[in-house]
């Protein structure tokens, strides 16, 4: 499987390069494809400049746009370069190189969207993470009719010719739900994978465990009223 890491990157200086030579070093070579792709969505620090020096393609949005808009742009690309998938990786450091390279290697079919699974209480995660990670399981998993286990972890292998025909509409945090809500609905295979993952007490996050979870519970509520059950 042709495969790329793809970091969606806002004011994320402090821990993108050391991210980014992680994964160069681990990442398999192959022709053609850079090991990782960074997306700089409309940051004003020296993200890019970080993430250049460390070895990574990158990509920049002149202004903030979202996650998910970032995601799609690193989506475009990587299928431009001939990859068959991606691995998003969140540049917080949150996840380690190795977790991201376990997920690449799945024996998953090349078609499935592949979730890592977190131990969110195991890794120390605040709990308004905790709560508002589980407050979004539990919708999608109603909405969906699947037991989904990790709504909101950014470590997923993307299959890319299905994901971008999915057609998610979302530009933020909210991408990522309402693209799980979608793949279910398409029959897109989902496999779980149990994963690692770091919660320093320095650690920064533009998630908002309040409000974001909102957005998302309603992008696929309107997901749903738009287009039906």
């Amino acid at each position: 499987m042709r495969v790329q890491a793809l970091i969606p990157a806002y004011f994320a200086e402090r821990t993108v390069g050391d991210l980014v030579r992680a994964l160069v070093q681990a990442w398999p070579r192959q022709e053609g494809l850079p090991p990782v792709i960074v997306v700089d969505d409309g940051s004003r620090d020296r993200t890019s400049q970080a993430a250049l020096a460390a070895g990574a393609y990158l990509i920049r949005h002149p202004e903030n746009r979202g996650k998910g808009a970032a995601l799609c742009t690193g989506f475009e690309r990587a299928l431009s370069f001939g990859a068959e998938a991606v691995v998003s990786v969140d540049a917080d450091g949150q996840h380690p190189p190795d977790q991201a390279l376990k997920l690449a290697l799945h024996p998953a079919r090349v078609e499935s969207l592949v979730l890592g699974v977190r131990d969110l209480a195991g890794a120390g995660a605040p709990r308004a993470n905790q709560r508002s990670n589980a407050i979004s399981n539990f919708f999608l998993s109603r909405f969906t009719g699947k037991t989904l286990l990790d709504t909101q972890c950014g470590l997923r292998r993307y299959p890319l010719g299905r994901t971008l025909a999915l057609g998610a509409k979302s530009t933020g945090y909210a991408f990522e739900a309402e693209l799980l809500l979608r793949a279910v609905r398409a029959g897109v295979p989902i496999d779980q994978v149990p994963i690692r993952v770091l919660y320093p007490p320095d650690r920064r996050t533009h998630f908002d465990s309040v409000r974001d979870p909102a957005r998302i519970v309603a992008r696929v509520v309107s997901t749903l009223l738009v287009e039906g059950p």
